[in-house]
């Protein structure tokens, strides 16, 4: 028999190289409260099932997170072809080319069975403690924290105070007595927000610095442990400050289940602020390519970024191939090309960023404000305004002539041109055409349907080419099925692998998902500094700063809420962060309330000598049909408690 020290090395070492990533055919994952703890931790097998389960349980927001309906490790259907839905798509960030509402989004995430195989690691590993040398021991005791933390703050961030649970619990129960002990009540909120504190600062104290590649590349590491506490902190900081913009009433809220007092919210700063410096602190991660020459050189870094293995990354999760190991890989590049570089798969398209994300964006000015620069539709400054529908548009108002699609956006931020499509850019050596619409000789408008034109000896068409082969945006508008063209004018490109090959066949990306980074770490201490005024406000400014830098800006700005709220939506767009950015700050039924998210629509303006092209600003047509959307704040910021049948808990507000 291998002794279980050196079947802990083997096994991480197997596990992590190929990732965690909800490979359960490939892994064989098993309940662990139906394998023995000898099964578990004296055979390779064993140990196999058992890491692989615990990593399993972690609910990240990956690539293979299905919002919609599926839920975490989605593949096959919902995880491929259905999982075109991410978390950005239900804000104002971006939507789906079909079209996507407002949330709250809910999978009915209530995981006390994976909580209670993590618990039951911990009681297993106790029990053959004597057997392990210390090291390990404290080790994997140290990562069974990790995972527990991760999971009550999926739990905590969707339904407030849930019920702590850290034992398995039959093992509390005794024959013959009532079953009320099963019955475990909800914890406070701000007592759940605590415990995962507490879980992390476990974490924390036995994991190792770095991870290395004999031991699995992609596990836990006390940097990945700090990066998590700091997100956690901010988050529950975040809710304490602002919960009473959306108040609620209920027994949960006087029971202070989803409930958390102001009083407490600089206490939760601080936690972010002194996990943050640990991180900043150890120099172990830096910026990637920091130092730019010029924005151009940035673009290029920055869409590398997200591309290669480099020092910014705290914590990732791996893929391997799908198509030819079961449930891995996942679809980004299939399901998101442009369709002038679809790789083959039947959908493509489908992730449309909003006018409202890219308008946010900096030019080179650097002028020491750090202002947003608009994108320029107009000669007259007037930039707002916006058409329910670009048909109506009116073309005598002095629109900006531009002599291509892609001069609208040549000055903008280095991280918009990495992170976004945008139309006449180009993509996989290819002009990317993204148009809406036409102006015809006449002054005849025509907005999302075919039409064209001939002058000069030389054909024009309203979507900027004659078959749906030769551009990627607009087309069939309305239909769901077909919906593989871009609805808002833009793309998502942050993440799609242009220099490469893909196949069009599901699942065959591998592209790792960075679950933690520095700039992250670098916005949650500034946002920390910001709100509460404690923690080093020179640092601070420092590194909303640096982060602009490596965007290949001259200046500096100041530091102050506002800018580090917009610091923090360009950089992390399209990453995850602005879905609970918004339900932690309480501002998305004050965003969204018969809101429609806004689009830019190129249309090729031939009223002229010269064929010029003028941008129109416009509804998102899906937007529109609904009327517009609205966040509920009376249900939105919490959950329903499932299962309230049979757990007797306390339900939240307004269900």
């Amino acid at each position: 028999m291998i002794m279980k020290s050196k079947i802990v090395s083997y096994i991480f070492s197997l596990v992590f190289l190929l990732g965690i990533s909800g490979c359960s055919d490939m892994l064989e994952l098993k309940p662990l409260d139906k394998t023995s703890a000898e099964d578990l931790l004296a055979s390779s097998d064993g140990l196999r099932t058992l890491m692989a389960t615990l990593y399993n349980a972690m609910p990240m927001e990956d690539f293979s997170y299905y919002p919609a309906d599926g839920g975490f490790n989605s593949h096959g259907w919902k995880g491929g072809m259905q999982s075109t839905y991410k978390l950005s798509m239900y804000t104002d960030e971006s939507t789906a080319s079909a079209g996507t509402g407002i949330g709250p989004v809910s999978v009915s995430y209530w995981p006390y069975s994976s909580i209670r195989e993590t618990n039951k690691f911990f009681e297993s590993l106790e029990s053959v403690k004597s057997e392990l040398n210390a090291a390990t021991y404290e080790k994997l005791k140290s990562e069974g924290h990790f995972v527990r933390a991760y999971i009550y703050f999926g739990l905590a961030k969707r339904y407030g105070g849930v019920p702590i649970i850290d034992y398995v619990m039959d093992s509390k129960y005794v024959p013959g007595t009532t079953n009320d002990a099963l019955y475990v009540p909800r914890n406070t909120e701000k007592e759940t927000w605590n415990f995962i504190l507490d879980e992390l600062d476990l974490a924390i104290a036995n994991l190792p610095e770095t991870a290395t590649s004999s031991e699995g590349s992609f596990r836990a590491t006390k940097y990945a442990a700090y990066a998590l506490k700091s997100r956690v902190a901010l988050h529950a900081a975040s809710i304490a400050k602002y919960w009473n913009n959306a108040a609620l009433s209920g027994d949960a809220v006087t029971q202070n289940l989803a409930k958390m007092e102001s009083a407490d919210a600089n206490a939760f700063y601080q936690a972010a602020i002194d996990a943050s410096a640990a991180i900043i602190g150890s120099t172990r991660f830096t910026l990637y390519k920091p130092n730019p020459a010029t924005p151009a050189e940035a673009a290029i870094n920055y869409q590398n970024l997200f591309l290669t293995t480099n020092e910014e990354i705290i914590f990732s999760k791996a893929y391997l191939d799908g198509t030819t190991v079961p449930n891995q890989g996942h679809c980004w590049d299939i399901v998101y090309s442009p369709s002038q570089a679809s790789p083959g798969f039947h959908k493509f398209g489908r992730f449309s960023p909003t006018l409202d994300i890219v308008d946010l964006y900096e030019d080179y000015t650097d002028n020491g404000t750090g202002a947003s620069a608009k994108i320029v539709t107009r000669t007259d400054g007037v930039e707002n305004y916006t058409y329910s529908n670009p048909a109506q548009v009116n073309v005598a108002l002095p629109f900006k002539q531009y002599d291509n699609l892609y001069d609208a956006f040549a000055n903008k931020d280095a991280r918009l041109l990495a992170s976004v499509v945008v139309p006449g850019s180009m993509y996989k050596n290819t002009k990317i055409i993204m148009q809406g619409g036409m102006i015809k000789s006449n002054g005849t408008v025509v907005a999302y349907t075919s039409g064209s034109e001939t002058k000069n000896g030389v054909t024009y068409y309203s979507y900027g080419a004659e078959g749906s082969s030769g551009f990627s945006g607009f087309y069939k508008i309305g239909s769901a099925d077909d919906a593989n063209f871009s609805n808002s004018g833009f793309l998502i490109k942050k993440y799609l692998q242009e220099g490469k090959t893909v196949l069009g066949v599901e699942n065959s990306s591998t592209t790792s998902f960075i679950d933690m980074r520095l700039a992250e770490v670098y916005l949650n201490y500034a946002e920390a500094v910001a709100e509460s005024g404690l923690g080093d406000a020179t640092l601070a400014k420092n590194y909303i700063n640096a982060l602009r830098k490596r965007a290949g800006h001259t200046d500096e700005i100041p530091l102050t809420l506002a800018n580090v709220l917009k610091e923090r939506r360009v950089e992390l767009a399209f990453e995850g962060f602005r879905y609970w950015d918004l339900m932690r700050r309480r501002e998305y039924h004050t965003l969204f309330s018969g809101t429609r998210r806004t689009v830019l629509v190129p249309m090729v303006d031939l009223r002229g000598a010269t064929p010029k092209y003028i941008f129109v600003r416009a509804n998102n047509y899906y937007d529109e049909f609904a009327n517009g959307r609205t966040f509920n704040a009376a249900t939105g910021y919490y959950e329903a408690i499932p299962g309230r049948s049979t757990n007797k808990l306390v339900e939240n507000p307004g269900y």
